[in-house]
């Protein structure tokens, strides 16, 4: 569409009015088929010589144009949408990996991803390599000839690390790998990944995209700039492709390679879709996304500085203040600000920290993040519970933290409930 700035995309980008009843906003099209107009109609569609719908596990009108809309908030050449967070992560990777082959990730990732990539993928045969992205050389040397990607998260959860991503993408152009950017915390509206020199971008829709906690969804969008074919490490994109007809996807489809084996081979055979339902709710919370995000991140940076001058605290992690080693990168990777979450540490530790959670009053104690309303959790006892006290640590999740998710209350309501419950727990 027309080259509308940001804001005016969040609410018009993939959302056309509807050509049968002229609804202005997206119908939810509940039905798991759609009627070919004939025989050739139908194997076009299946040849992928014409775009269209075959069937809801593949393609949706409502999930395309979440799909189109969170495209073209990234500047991506195509998305996919799925049912989670983890989904996207898998989709992301489905096309790349093989039996044997691994990823490098971030040591500063989520917990559950964490478990997610160290754990369950290699039920698929595949592994990963965990390495602190601060150490340049240790990531590049970390590559091998079985390496397909690099993985990170524009700003990590739960401590609200930011990663120098156009450093890494340097690295990972230099080895010739994909780099695969998790913005969930950072949402576009602070951080274009593709624009740093990421290859795939991953979000859980759940979060800041959605923004009120009623969906789960997930989406990956592709920047259509990677050479699937150069190397010969990416066969599924670059070979004839056995799942389907032969079809080499990267020679035939270009710079939409990557999106149509998504849907042709992916969403096919591992049914990660996302239902219609919940691309209307993400749909309509991203047309608040530019707002929302605004007052999130200024309630934050108001709530982190409150904190880093209370005697109760020890730390905060949050990269909006100058004393925070990642404050010099907002720059680059998130000028309009470095997000809604954050961790601090309070003097007690982990009993502290409980006693905490259980006075806070207007925060909802929960295992999300991204809501308009204020969220907390103590990650060392829940989301981050199945690691090791040195991967929580290095997490920034170590038994004296408590994770916050900013919401757009008013912040003179946040910071008086914080202030009542830390009295309770340290007294």
């Amino acid at each position: 569409m027309t080259q509308y700035s940001f804001d005016t995309l969040t609410i018009h980008a993939g959302a056309a009015p509807d050509p049968a009843t002229g609804a202005r906003q997206v119908p939810i099209y509940q039905t798991t088929a759609y009627v070919f107009k004939d025989a050739d109609h139908a194997a076009r569609l299946f040849n992928l010589q014409e775009v269209g719908y075959i069937y809801s596990r593949l393609t949706n009108p409502t999930v395309q144009a979440l799909a189109e809309r969170v495209a073209a908030l990234e500047g991506g050449a195509g998305a996919i949408c799925c049912s989670s967070g983890h989904a996207a992560q898998i989709m992301a990777l489905f096309p790349l990996m093989g039996p044997g082959k691994n990823i490098i990730a971030s040591t500063r990732l989520y917990g559950g991803t964490i478990t997610q990539l160290g754990q369950t993928i290699k039920r698929f045969g595949w592994s990963t390599k965990f390495v602190d992205f601060d150490d340049l050389a240790a990531l590049e040397a970390a590559v091998d000839d079985d390496t397909r990607a690099i993985f990170c998260e524009s700003i990590s959860n739960p401590g609200g690390y930011i990663t120098d991503i156009p450093a890494v993408a340097k690295v990972a152009d230099k080895v010739g790998l994909p780099l695969i950017v998790d913005n969930t915390l950072a949402s576009p509206y602070l951080c274009r990944p593709i624009e740093l020199g990421a290859t795939l971008v991953v979000h859980s829709a759940t979060k800041f995209l959605t923004g009120n906690g009623t969906v789960t969804g997930g989406v990956v969008v592709d920047s259509g700039k990677f050479d699937w074919s150069k190397s010969g490490k990416f066969p599924s994109l670059s070979e004839p492709e056995p799942a389907y007809h032969g079809l080499a996807f990267h020679p035939a489809l270009g710079s939409m390679a990557f999106t149509f084996h998504s849907i042709a081979v992916g969403l096919r055979d591992l049914g990660m879709t996302m239902n219609p339902q919940g691309a209307h709710y993400t749909l309509m919370g991203i047309e608040t996304l530019s707002l929302r995000m605004q007052r999130h991140v200024e309630n934050a940076q108001k709530v982190a500085e409150w904190l880093e001058k209370d005697p109760r605290i020890t730390k905060v992690t949050y990269a909006g203040l100058k004393s925070s080693p990642w404050h010099g990168r907002m720059e680059t990777v998130c000028p309009k600000g470095a997000g809604a979450l954050f961790t601090f540490a309070v003097k007690g530790g982990y009993d502290a920290c409980v006693k905490l959670v259980n006075n806070l009053k207007l925060f909802s104690h929960v295992a999300n993040l991204g809501d308009t309303r204020s969220l907390v959790i103590h990650s060392a006892s829940t989301t981050h519970r199945q690691l090791t006290e040195e991967q929580q640590i290095a997490a920034g999740a170590s038994p004296d933290v408590v994770r916050l998710s900013i919401g757009i209350e008013d912040v003179a309501d946040i910071i008086a409930d914080l202030d009542q419950a830390l009295a309770a727990a340290t007294a």
